[in-house]
């Protein structure tokens, strides 16, 4: 398979799992979301404490590592209170983000011309990530409206097979129309 071949895949996969992310459920009470959005700043208190034994660059790169594991953590809790596809966009974009900022921290350890090509390498990646996100919250929104177009013309087809039946039959084929296909 070419890159091409496998990118486009994993664009597919990327656009489908977003997609079906609108359709997860939210699974967590109120008082559960709290707990463990306490829960996860506590963690990063603690992570960042971890740091302060550390000097120089090895510290920045720690603090770094500690602050994008928060956010991503808080994102993705987030999408798992809510189960919409916009935070489940958020949780990847924290993903690559958290990825460059470290990246770019390690990249300090380095000088010169190596410094400037790892800096650079970090912000492809990172802009990379940013483009089949974009890609890939156009297809989940492509998908979306082809489904709604579909939805419209099964139900304009359900209520042509009604208007020839009366009475009771005819309402309740209506009815019935109505709610499978939510016009």
């Amino acid at each position: 398979m070419t890159t091409m071949t496998i990118l486009r895949h994993a664009l597919l996969a990327s656009a489908a799992v977003l997609a079906l992310g609108s359709a997860q459920a939210a699974n967590l009470s109120k008082a559960v979301y709290s707990g463990a959005k306490d829960d996860i700043k506590s963690t990063y208190k603690v992570e960042r404490e971890a740091c302060n034994s550390l000097a120089g660059n090895a510290k920045d790169i720690c603090v770094e590592t500690a602050k994008g594991r928060e956010h991503v953590a808080l994102a993705q809790l987030e999408f798992d209170y809510s189960g919409k596809a916009k935070d489940q966009a958020n949780v990847y974009e924290e993903r690559y983000k958290a990825r460059y900022n470290v990246a770019v921290e390690k990249c300090d350890d380095l000088g010169g011309q190596r410094k400037d090509v790892c800096v650079q390498e970090a912000k492809t990646a990172r802009d990379k990530a940013k483009s089949e996100l974009k890609l890939a919250k156009k297809i989940s929104n492509a998908a979306d409206t082809a489904v709604e177009e579909q939805m419209k013309a099964d139900y304009k087809l359900a209520k042509e097979k009604c208007d020839v039946l009366s009475g009771d039959a005819k309402d309740v084929c209506a009815a019935s129309a109505k709610a499978r296909f939510s016009e």
